[in-house]
């Protein structure tokens, strides 16, 4: 997973403990998903634009 080991997670995740705090991790997590949920939404009515365009073009 893009180049980084077990030892390189445990560190990158504890850093993230340090730095947001225990409590603040859920809640980052729950926008993160959001965030991503969002943006499939938009770039799938984006190519579903997109075809609607080309169906109107090609008639």
């Amino acid at each position: 997973m893009f180049g980084l080991g077990t030892t390189e997670l445990i560190i990158i995740g504890f850093g993230i403990v340090l730095l947001f705090g225990a409590k603040k991790i859920p809640e980052l997590m729950k926008g993160l998903g959001s965030g991503i949920k969002e943006f499939k939404k938009a770039s799938t009515l984006d190519e579903a634009e997109e075809t609607k365009k080309l169906n109107e073009a090609e008639k």
